[in-house]
């Protein structure tokens, strides 16, 4: 990608807070996204605090029928652009970080569904339930993590949990 000119550098970050914040999460919100560059066609909704490719928006592809919840990040650069494209109907859960590098496409498929809480880095199928597994327990905490803890003595304090009979 060229470089942009630093006004529509400050522009892009102005709409993109703006469009964080404001109301209409089906008409505001996607109108100022278009405004920035982002493509967008037919009608999406994009939640509150949604954080959509900064630098280089017009790297961000969203379909009709797309949802994106509340707090979703998308981020297309890493040390150079990439591109996100949202197929039709996918359905992104709260608070998912969906990530692509320089040079590399990520899709998520026609009418998939990201689970929320999510970190995206590869290509998601179309049609597919994609996520995490529920939070469970990992291990006992003898030592509480406190203010007056040091990290060291909570990590020397943790003890393995008894296997299930």
């Amino acid at each position: 990608m060229k470089n942009k000119n630093i006004l529509r550098r400050v522009l892009n970050r102005v709409l993109a807070m703006a469009a964080r914040f404001a109301p209409g999460a089906t008409t505001l919100r996607p109108f100022l996204h278009r405004l920035r560059g982002v493509r967008i066609s037919g009608r999406v909704f994009i939640g509150d605090d949604v954080y959509i490719e900064n630098e280089y928006p017009e790297s961000i592809t969203i379909e009709d029928g797309v949802q994106l919840c509340l707090r979703s990040v998308l981020v297309a650069h890493t040390r150079g652009t990439g591109t996100i494209i949202l197929r039709k109907n996918s359905f992104i859960g709260a608070n998912c970080v969906i990530a692509t590098a320089e040079g590399r496409s990520l899709t998520v498929g026609e009418g998939a569904v990201v689970t929320a809480g999510s970190a995206i880095s590869s290509d998601v199928p179309a049609g597919t339930l994609f996520g995490v597994e529920k939070a469970r327990a990992l291990a006992l905490v003898t030592v509480p993590l406190t203010m007056e803890s040091t990290y060291r003595e909570f990590i020397g304090g943790l003890r393995p949990l008894k296997p299930d009979k």
